[in-house]
């Protein structure tokens, strides 16, 4: 079993369809408009942003939390909260053994909330 699409709220689909496209660095998969439906693929599943959805917290996986947080700032992207260890993986029940756990949170083009994680080589002090 996995997980086939999240929806996310979006009152405006064009400016929602802008600001994904380039966090995502692709165009949407479709759009069906009516009913008011835009898709983005996001690996093996489909983050699908309409009207009616609710806000939901989203976390992305991508290759380097801290370098990706400061492209974003360039961009004039609020940053809700800044780059920080959540934790380190001893084993791989959560994710790679050996590494940290990265996080930050930005909020959209619709003022929805989403998570951004990476995992890398544990640093200890």
């Amino acid at each position: 079993m996995e997980i086939l699409q999240v929806a996310q709220h979006a009152d405006d689909l064009d400016r929602a369809s802008a600001f994904y496209s380039e966090l995502l660095g692709g165009p949407p998969a479709g759009r069906f408009d009516p009913p008011g439906l835009l898709f983005f693929n996001i690996g093996t599943s489909r983050l699908l942003l309409e009207q009616a959805a609710s806000s939901a917290v989203i976390y992305l996986l991508v290759d380097d939390v801290r370098a990706l947080i400061e492209e974003l700032r360039s961009r004039s992207v609020e940053i809700v909260e800044e780059p920080h260890v959540i934790f380190s993986h001893t084993d791989d029940r959560l994710g790679p053994a050996g590494t940290d756990e990265w996080m930050a949170f930005i909020r959209d083009s619709e003022g929805n909330v989403l998570g951004l994680v990476s995992h890398e080589p544990r640093h200890d002090p």
